[in-house]
């Protein structure tokens, strides 16, 4: 296994490609993420993070250049060998939590794991393992109505890492949260990070939790540069 989980080697990215109005949004992107790193990923508004993570994620294609899983490359593969590797070895998290709203916390958590053919008693079991690492325990049979804006972020969290991936890529996880509840929320992320060893990436627009991880990579002119 390799001691860099996510590869992306010379990424490009175009809009509207070969027409009057092609827009270059990836020119040749690059980056290694190792196991147990949190990097944050930062770039003004419309500057390509959520189509770097969507590629990294395999939910779109690069115009050229390839995404390593493990030294693995997913880049043209069949649509069912990349969604086993989304199921397998990626978790997403976003602004807006997107947790299923007729199910409890703990149901959303258990689900996507019993849809990996996990039972039920041990999908709930690692479900009420991951709430408590993140400080909602008692939130359990909540549903998300019932929940707070910062909980139902922490139960995305937990539902994300339920089938217990190698990568995490989160856009703009606590973009919709009050500074408070959001230094509440990065800090249930980081001890998610450093307690399962997975490798994250997080796109911000908050310098002050930027600064709290590893290491910080900028979106300029399509590509990645460090700092």
């Amino acid at each position: 296994m390799s001691d860099v989980v996510l590869t992306l080697e010379g990424v490009e990215k175009f809009y509207n490609k070969g027409l009057a109005n092609e827009i270059c949004v990836l020119s040749g992107a690059d980056l290694a993420l190792k196991p147990g790193e949190l990097v944050a990923l930062v770039a003004p508004s419309g500057a390509g993070k959520s189509t770097l993570l969507h590629i990294a994620g395999l939910l779109d294609e690069a115009d050229s250049g390839s995404v390593d899983i493990d030294g693995k490359t997913l880049s043209g593969k069949s649509d069912r060998r990349r969604t086993r590797a989304r199921r397998e070895d990626i978790g997403f998290v976003y602004q807006f939590h997107h947790l299923l709203p007729e199910f409890s916390a703990l149901e959303n958590i258990a689900l996507p794991q019993m849809a990996n053919g996990v039972s039920k008693s041990d999908a709930e079991t690692r479900g009420r393992e991951l709430l408590e690492t993140v400080g909602v325990a008692h939130r359990a049979k909540h549903r998300p109505a019932e929940l707070s804006g910062g909980e139902q972020q922490r139960v995305a969290f937990c539902r994300a890492l339920a089938n217990k991936p190698r990568i995490l890529l989160a856009d703009e996880p606590t973009g919709n949260l009050d500074p408070a509840t959001s230094d509440q929320v990065f800090d249930a992320l980081m001890k998610l990070v450093r307690e399962t060893g997975l490798a994250a990436l997080v796109a911000t627009h908050n310098m002050e939790l930027a600064a709290r991880m590893d290491r910080v990579v900028r979106l300029e002119n399509g590509v990645l540069v460090d700092g």
